[in-house]
C-alpha cells in the first residue's frame, strides 16, 4: 500500500504524485526538509513571533542539519529590519559551496503570498540528483486567541539553485 505523499497529487501526470516520478530514497530526503523545515519554523513564529530565512540540509550520512547566517547589521533607524533577500542569498552562496557535503537541501523563508495577502512559510527543496519541490503554508496571527492559525500546504514551482553551474 502505498503512502499519501505530504504533497498530495501536485506535479506529474494525471493521477500521478510528484512523489512516483522520483526514486524513493530521493522523494524521502525532500519530504523529511519539508517537514522539518515546516516544524522548524511554526515553532519560531511560535515562539518568537516570527523566524529568519534559514536552510536545512541531508548530509550524506543521513543526518539532517540547520544552516544559518547572521543578518547584515540593521541599518540605523530600521527598527531592527533586515534583507530577507540577501540572507537568502548568503544561505544559497554556502550551500553552493559546501554542496558535496549533502544530499539534499531546503531553503525556509517567511512570504508574502498577495493574491491572498497572506503571509506563508517557503520551503524550497533541492536534491543532487535533480528533484526539487517547494511548497507554501500560508499564516496568519489571531489576535483574540494570541495564537497563530496556519493554512493548506501547497504545491509551489521552484528552480535549482544549488547544484547548477
Amino acid at each position: 500500500m502505498a503512502e499519501e505523499s505530504a504533497f498530495g497529487s501536485g506535479a506529474g501526470t494525471a493521477g500521478q504524485s510528484w512523489r512516483d516520478t522520483v526514486p524513493e530514497s530521493t522523494a524521502t530526503d525532500l519530504e523529511n526538509l519539508l517537514g522539518t523545515g515546516i516544524s522548524a519554523a511554526q515553532e519560531q513564529l511560535q515562539r518568537n513571533g516570527g523566524f529568519l530565512p534559514f536552510a536545512l540540509t541531508v548530509q550524506n550520512d543521513g543526518e539532517v542539519r540547520l544552516v544559518a547566517v547572521s543578518p547584515a547589521d540593521a541599518q540605523e533607524g530600521s527598527d531592527g529590519d533586515f534583507d530577507a533577500d540577501a540572507m537568502i542569498s548568503d544561505l544559497t552562496a554556502l550551500l553552493r559551496q559546501n554542496r558535496e557535503d549533502f544530499r539534499a537541501a531546503a531553503v525556509v523563508c517567511d512570504i508574502l503570498l498577495v493574491e491572498e495577502d497572506s503571509d506563508a512559510i517557503h520551503v524550497a527543496t533541492e536534491h543532487r540528483e535533480g528533484p526539487v519541490f517547494a511548497a507554501v503554508l500560508p499564516y496568519s496571527a489571531d489576535a483574540v486567541t494570541r495564537t497563530w492559525e496556519f493554512g493548506e500546504l501547497a504545491a509551489d514551482a521552484s528552480e535549482p539553485v544549488i547544484w547548477v553551474d
